[in-house]
């Protein structure tokens, strides 16, 4: 199906379950789509950094945009991250993603080498001359060590190179620059400007923005539906109340020990052993080289989803 312009509502960024010994778990992945659509996304967005894309082999990545495609059959809109350090590799898993079906193709900055800012530019549109399917840039400076710059954006958006932005920044000042920049560009139309945090989805839309990528709306999309549902009716208190409810259940990602594992191992651990004690998927294992959460940690997991009203 064609993207809407702009891309509104809840986008998930899908988990990629495994098995035990770390091929993709295709019933399990099914199943997880269908848990998502029937709580009424708006979209669904594979292989970004909580589908674990930089731990997949380019097969694996294959297998999960093909399986997305062909499950949903048009329901929904598919962006496909094509993550990698490089421009002629990125353009590679463009040609991939695309012939597999991918509505929208999703892109960080070149890292790896640092980049100035007119070769990041040079790097989205080589990109988007190249791509059969609009662009959206991702920015995600914990990962690539790169914060794309409001200025950059939108003058990329001017210009039709970007169709949109998903902002993993943190920063919500910068992310309203590019809002509010967005809306007075005479330029600029249908451009989705989509918040990847958690924790201030009420406060993005109220100041905005067209949507939302959150990772732990793979654990409780009904809850985020709700949440898009109650900013655009403009009931704040309602907003406001569901929004503290989802920074509670956020707060498993906090339940891997520092003392042993990073933050990826603990917040995606904790997104898998949530997934896997609702039943959605089979095992809650995540991609090598990551540390695995331990019993009593998965049970404080099941204690945020009791907390949250999801067992």
């Amino acid at each position: 199906m064609s993207l809407p312009a702009p891309l509104t509502g809840v986008v998930p960024p899908v988990c990629t379950p495994l098995t035990p010994d770390g091929e993709v778990d295709l019933p399990s992945l099914r199943r997880l789509l269908d848990h998502l659509v029937q709580a009424g996304v708006h979209g669904l967005f594979v292989l970004g950094s909580t589908s674990e894309a930089a731990h997949l082999t380019d097969r694996q990545r294959g297998l999960v945009v093909e399986t997305a495609v062909d499950h949903t059959g048009g329901r929904l809109p598919v962006l496909a991250g094509v993550i990698d350090m490089t421009t002629p590799r990125v353009l590679d898993h463009v040609r991939r993603v695309t012939a597999a079906g991918a509505d929208a193709v999703v892109v960080t900055a070149p890292f790896y080498a640092r980049t100035h800012p007119a070769e990041i530019a040079r790097h989205y549109r080589l990109i988007a001359a190249a791509s059969p399917v609009p662009v959206i840039a991702y920015d995600i400076p914990a990962a690539v060590h790169t914060k794309l710059p409001a200025d950059l954006v939108l003058a990329l958006a001017a210009e039709g190179v970007l169709a949109g932005l998903k902002d993993s920044s943190g920063d919500l000042a910068a992310f309203r620059e590019v809002v509010t920049g967005a809306r007075a560009h005479p330029g600029i139309s249908g451009f989705a400007a989509l918040t990847g945090s958690e924790l201030f989805v009420d406060a993005a839309l109220a100041l905005g923005a067209d949507g939302a990528v959150p990772g732990l709306a793979n654990v409780d999309p009904h809850g985020y539906v709700r949440l898009d549902r109650l900013c655009r009716r403009g009931d704040r208190d309602g907003a406001r109340a569901e929004q503290e409810r989802l920074c509670a259940l956020f707060g498993m990602v906090r339940t891997g020990d520092p003392a042993r594992m990073g933050g990826g191992s603990s917040a995606l651990g904790a997104f898998k052993a949530a997934l896997h004690l609702r039943g959605v998927i089979d095992c809650p294992a995540t991609a090598e080289p990551q540390v695995p959460l331990e019993s009593e940690e998965v049970e404080r997991v099941g204690k945020h989803l009791a907390a949250a009203g999801l067992l």
